[in-house]
């Protein structure tokens, strides 16, 4: 009885120092995902600076009209962005879903966008078609969306861009 006696004072302060180191585990993963949350955002602010962020979305103004494969973004003349899509990513834009296709930061001035897109009309055709748009970057964020258009009867792709402020 002694015996278990002893081998029990011995186990309780060993159980308080399990719960105490616990606590202390739990108290640095905290202070991990704080930091590396900090971390972060100095990362996008040092990335992507307000001043010189460009964005450009992508919609469909007719939900079925096309079949989107691919589309390709080009920024004075250099390749930007490049995504092939799945059914489900052509789902989502049919139904009225927005894709950022790009996200940088460029000088202020003048630029060229330019778009090559690459689907399957409504009436079974394969096209591949570019589009381009002038825009002058200011200071600030500057958002452009490109939206992809084709009606009958002949289903020819129309690509058209907007600026947001």
């Amino acid at each position: 009885m002694a015996l278990l006696l002893v081998a029990l004072m011995m186990w309780v302060p060993a159980l308080a120092s399990a719960n105490d180191l616990e606590s202390e585990i739990n108290r640095l993963k905290a202070d991990v995902a704080d930091l590396a949350s900090e971390l972060y955002a100095l990362e996008e602010a040092i990335l992507h600076p307000a001043d010189t962020q460009v964005a450009v979305f992508l919609t469909l103004a007719t939900k079925d009209a096309l079949q989107l494969d691919s589309v390709e973004l080009f920024i004075d003349e250099t390749p930007v962005s490049s995504h092939l899509y799945t059914d489900l990513e052509r789902q989502s834009l049919q139904q009225g879903g927005v894709q950022q296709i790009f996200l940088g930061n460029l000088p202020l001035g003048d630029h060229h966008l330019k778009a090559v897109l690459t689907a399957r009309t409504d009436n079974d055709r394969y096209v591949r078609r570019e589009a381009s748009h002038r825009f002058r970057k200011e200071p600030g964020e500057s958002r452009i969306q490109m939206t992809l258009d084709a009606r009958a009867p002949d289903f020819e792709p129309r690509v058209a861009f907007r600026e947001w402020k």
